[in-house]
């Protein structure tokens, strides 16, 4: 009995060394995977293409000891990882966060990338670099509102537009982004969100032409809405087809169409409102 006592202690003392030795690994592993996933759904909401984003994962996952292979669709990321110390596999999924448009983001995690190939991080350095980036604040909302709207002046004058244009064009384009940004407050789809966007500004784009105070009143109604153009998803949308990556090249291109679908249909809309049958 006593033999028997002390061989059943012996043995739990050995599965508890045993998994004190999985311990870390199992904690490597683990790790590895939510910082791998996480850089790629960042990199896929903040608008990378989706050859950027599997050549950069693929980086951090070789300097990590795995070999990484992706499936990235435009909602969600299904990502298997290979221990190359174990030579095990292991597949997880996530969902892609919504997209806010962060080229700086997308930059700097790609030359983090580089970086960490070159010195040969390991995952402690790479887990606190990646956070100070994802920490990075944005710009505060004032200075977009105001970058935005002289963006849609310039673009006034660029068309040949008088001041009057500019000036109507810059408050035009200004209501129309703070609309947009309200409605992304209060989480409205983003097509609708577009679609009241482009109303907005447009409604305001009209009064030179119902006042009768500029020549050209087509210019102000033009330009006020283009800070809605989706080159982003249409311009990865070619990308991603030339790389051979199909269903997100459509997926990002029908996106793209729906965005400039509910522009025109902004536009239209104000123009029933004030009756205004064309520009002449």
């Amino acid at each position: 009995m006593v033999l028997q006592i002390l061989t059943l202690v012996k043995f739990n003392e050995l599965l508890f060394v045993i998994n004190e030795i999985k311990m870390p690994e199992q904690k490597r592993i683990e790790q590895s995977l939510n910082l791998l996933l996480d850089i790629c759904s960042l990199m896929m909401s903040s608008g990378a293409d989706t050859k950027r984003v599997i050549n950069s994962v693929n980086r951090f996952a070789e300097a990590l000891d795995f070999k990484a292979h992706e499936l990235i669709s435009h909602k969600s990321i299904i990502m298997t990882l290979i221990d190359k110390r174990k030579n095990e596999t292991y597949t997880v999924v996530t969902q892609i966060p919504k997209y806010h448009i962060n080229f700086t983001m997308v930059s700097e995690i790609s030359k983090l990338s580089w970086i960490v190939v070159d010195k040969k991080w390991v995952y402690s350095d790479i887990f606190n670099e990646f956070d100070t980036i994802k920490k990075a604040k944005r710009y505060p909302l004032y200075l977009e509102l105001l970058t935005v709207s002289a963006a849609g002046a310039g673009f006034a004058s660029l068309f040949g537009g008088d001041y009057i244009n500019i000036f109507i064009t810059f408050f035009a384009t200004l209501f129309g982004f703070s609309v947009s940004k309200i409605a992304a407050y209060y989480n409205i789809n983003a097509y609708a969100r577009t679609y009241l966007a482009a109303t907005s500004a447009s409604l305001i784009a009209s009064i030179g032409l119902l006042l009768q105070i500029v020549e050209e009143p087509q210019i102000s109604l033009a330009t006020s809405v283009l800070f809605l153009i989706p080159g982003v998803p249409l311009v990865n949308s070619f990308i991603d087809l030339f790389n051979n990556h199909i269903l997100n090249g459509i997926v990002r291109f029908i996106s793209g169409f729906l965005s400039v679908l509910a522009i025109g249909l902004g536009v239209i809309t104000a123009m029933l409102i004030y009756n205004i049958n064309n520009f002449m």
